[in-house]
């Protein structure tokens, strides 16, 4: 075990598992905001094992939720619309904490990675990580100004 593995296991346990309490319990704006948030813990934690257990095939598991876990979101956030809209989600502060979370592992990986094309790939995967988290949060929390819904 070092510290990659430690990291990620600290991630999974306190990030992911609260962010599945939060999905199983509570009001729908707490559930759409720990549903997106489960996805922007497990990425990153993804990326530490990758690293800790020495397997990119992990960082393509990351590339992967990176990209879907927020569709999933906006998903929700076109379905529940109508409800959402009563009491919108209000978790920036979170929000931020997570992207911000998200990019430090992202450049600690990177550092450890050295260059080369696993670098390119790691900088997409916090790419998609960050931009993804914010854009699904804003969607939740009442859409993008200028939008119309519908």
């Amino acid at each position: 075990m070092n510290g990659w593995t430690v990291a990620a296991t600290a991630t999974l346990a306190a990030g992911v598992g609260a962010a599945a309490w939060g999905v199983a319990t509570g009001p729908l704006r707490r559930r759409v905001v720990a549903q997106n948030l489960s996805t922007s813990l497990a990425c990153p934690a993804l990326l530490l094992l990758s690293e800790g257990y020495d397997r990119p095939s992990y960082v393509d598991l990351a590339l992967l939720l990176a990209l879907l876990g927020p569709v999933g979101a906006l998903v929700f956030a076109r379905l529940l619309a109508e409800d959402l809209a009563a009491d919108p989600p209000r978790a920036w502060g979170l929000t931020y904490a997570v992207a911000g979370f998200g990019g430090v592992v992202v450049i600690a990986v990177c550092v450890a990675a050295g260059p080369g094309r696993a670098l390119v790939k790691l900088l997409v995967v916090g790419a998609l990580l960050i931009g993804g988290n914010l854009t699904a949060s804003r969607a939740l929390s009442g859409g993008f100004a200028g939008s119309r819904r519908g």
